[in-house]
């Protein structure tokens, strides 16, 4: 389990996020009391809730080197969204089946695994949706402990050097899951996919370290059906 321990993975246990709670509670005390008196004539300016063309800086950075890490896009990471970064963000929402409008609105960044998700009653990290979006679309149907593996797969490349380093590069590398280009991607997570990829992201990792995972009954890849298998969970097999 030392791969486990990563700090991608300890970020989302609870006693971290406890004490972001505690320093968050301080600072709206603060603010609250007018601890900051010197701010009190300052309004502070409103966060740009999308990019779209025209738009600029740091957001739109992390956009553009986000689609270029995913292949979407060539251009120069220069913080301006220009209509080189308008095209590949409309060629990744057509990839992924939402609305192919250009901008980079809340569900787009979501996607990207760079927005953020309060469907959860908190706000969680996009690559958590991501992640429980992949378990509900690739695990239908399977039991509990077979949703918390699908979940583990997609980490386990995360960690490893022969993937991408991302949960978002992981789970749009072109060919990696199915469900990304078929129907199944546009059912929103169940709140047990949320819980499985919480599981997951925990360390439960009941593949036994698996890279990858096939349907025997659906596949004839000679390829997958060669590598050493680690473990059976329902309708899937777990494979190194």
């Amino acid at each position: 389990m030392s791969r486990r321990l990563s700090a991608f993975r300890r970020s989302f246990r609870g006693g971290g996020f406890r004490k972001f709670c505690a320093v968050a509670i301080c600072v709206a005390l603060l603010f609250g009391s007018g601890g900051l008196g010197t701010l009190s004539h300052s309004r502070p300016a409103a966060r740009e809730t999308l990019s779209r063309l025209g738009s600029r800086g740091d957001e739109v950075r992390r956009i553009q080197t986000k689609l270029k890490s995913l292949g979407f896009y060539a251009g120069a990471v220069d913080g301006i969204y220009g209509s080189k970064t308008q095209s590949a963000v409309r060629r990744f929402q057509q990839s992924v089946g939402i609305a192919a409008d250009g901008i980079a609105g809340a569900k787009t960044l979501l996607y990207l695994g760079l927005g953020s998700s309060s469907n959860t009653g908190g706000t969680s990290s996009s690559d958590f949706y991501l992640l429980a979006k992949v378990i509900a679309a690739e695990a239908r149907g399977e039991s509990y402990t077979g949703q918390v593996a699908v979940g583990a797969v997609v980490l386990n490349r995360v960690e490893s050097s022969s993937f991408p380093d991302t949960v978002a590069g992981v789970v749009y590398q072109k060919g990696a899951f199915s469900a990304v280009t078929d129907s199944n991607w546009s059912v929103e997570p169940t709140a047990t996919s949320r819980k499985a990829a919480q599981d997951a992201l925990n360390g439960w990792d009941p593949t036994g370290g698996a890279l990858y995972y096939y349907n025997p009954a659906k596949t004839s890849n000679k390829w997958i059906r060669s590598r050493p298998v680690t473990i059976t969970i329902g309708a899937h097999v777990f494979c190194k």
